[in-house]
């Protein structure tokens, strides 16, 4: 069998669903995106190119081994297996935990030309892989209103005075509608869902009810971008959580480059016009998840509530909730005027925590079972993507660090007694 007829055979089996029992369509997913599941285990996938979400009940049994450190090399290569396609055919866009199995869940595309398509790959405790099969689930779907026209694309430009490379004047033929549907946080039986809409002012969060009924609001957002020294209303929201703030509950949200901004829940209206506050600034870079846990060390002391914020630019940024009461908002009259580079003095701004060590780029990452993140991670030697999953508070893998523990001729008791005197 070919890879091209393996590939077709596999996405049909994983694809092809009937009348949901509880939606009135065919599934017709042309994209698996952002991922993000309820408490229960509905598992919510962002279609952006159908502009829809869609939501599948997936039952699964509680976890009751322990959660272990563990890594996959070469995840990317392995799900080209499985797809039946090249590595460099792969995307991946999202991965998400199930609440009570603490199975992996990862949305991909294979990509490359015309017969790009969408699959959902399981990676279970065991560091088993399988396709996900759709045909197992009911799902329900919701469409987006104001979804943006696929004609529309970017605009192309070069770095700073430099003419744009081939790759940039690529970026310049995506549609807009790419960004359809950049985030998805589920609280209180809502999704609120970060992406653009139509209109000049494109930034846009929704509210959807779930169990949906076709109800959703649409607001608009600006924000006070310090990096830019502008105010801006176009560029999505790119990863979020919900936290209770100043005594209420607020969207904690991060933009490209790299704005930290809060949003009060009780201001996402239809048809709203919100001015978000600005309350820190990290640097250049593009956020890609934001994740709240608890930071507990094995030193002792008390947990920390606090947020894991990964970059495809940047290390990790661990951000203490603490610090995010009472903050500044900041607003175009606050610091003196001009872009600022990384390297200004001003730069890092606000509350911004900490850049933690992470050996690699962790790209998208998602919290196992309270104390673990499981992380697509770019190898610094390899180059391959790996999946990783470490410990909360030192999540990373040491096999390719050569330290002082290493040596032979290391001896901890010796060390220690040192250090008793």
């Amino acid at each position: 069998m070919s890879k091209r007829t393996k590939f077709a055979a596999a996405l049909s089996a994983a694809l092809i669903i009937g009348k949901g029992a509880m939606a009135e369509t065919d599934l017709d997913i042309k994209f698996s995106g952002a991922l993000e599941f309820a408490e229960d285990g509905t598992l919510f996938v962002g279609d952006n190119h159908n502009g829809a979400i869609y939501a599948f009940e997936i039952l699964a049994n509680a976890h009751e081994g322990q959660i272990m450190p563990s890594s996959i090399a070469n995840i990317d290569g392995k799900i080209a297996e499985l797809l039946g396609v090249n590595a460099g055919a792969v995307e991946i866009n999202d991965i998400a935990a199930h609440p009570l199995s603490n199975d992996i869940y990862i949305s991909v595309t294979r990509i490359g030309n015309l017969a790009s398509q969408p699959a959902i790959v399981l990676v279970s405790q065991d560091q088993t892989l399988k396709l996900l099969d759709l045909s197992e689930f009911t799902f329900q779907k919701q469409e987006l209103t104001e979804f943006p026209n696929s004609e529309v694309t970017f605009g192309v430009r070069g770095s700073g005075p430099y003419p744009p490379l081939p790759r940039d004047i690529a970026k310049g033929e995506r549609p807009l509608n790419t960004l359809a549907i950049m985030d998805i946080e589920f609280y209180e039986d809502e999704l609120f869902v970060s992406g653009v809409a139509t209109d000049n002012f494109l930034s846009t969060l929704r509210r959807i009810p779930y169990p949906f009924d076709g109800a959703q609001s649409i607001s608009s957002v600006e924000m006070f971008h310090i990096t830019h020294d502008q105010y801006e209303s176009r560029a999505p929201i790119r990863a979020m959580s919900v936290q209770e703030i100043d005594g209420k509950p607020q969207l904690v949200a991060a933009y490209t480059c790299s704005p930290i901004v809060l949003v009060p829940l009780d201001e996402i209206e239809d048809g709203a016009k919100i001015s978000a506050r600005t309350i820190m600034d990290y640097g250049n870079g593009q956020p890609l998840d934001m994740i709240a846990f608890d930071f507990q060390s094995p030193m002792g002391g008390e947990a920390a509530p606090m947020l894991f914020v990964t970059s495809d630019s940047r290390s990790p940024q661990v951000i203490p909730l603490d610090g995010l009461q009472n903050a500044q908002v900041v607003t175009h009259d606050v610091l003196p005027r001009g872009p600022k580079l990384d390297i200004h003095p001003l730069m890092p701004y606000g509350p911004v925590g900490k850049a933690v060590m992470f050996n690699g780029t962790p790209l998208h990452t998602t919290l196992v079972g309270g104390g673990f993140f499981t992380s697509v991670t770019r190898d610094p030697y390899t180059g391959h993507l790996n999946l990783d999953t470490n410990p909360t508070w030192f999540p990373n893998r040491i096999h390719d660090m050569l330290a002082e523990f290493d040596f032979p001729q290391y001896d901890p008791a010796a060390s220690k007694a040192r250090m008793a005197n």
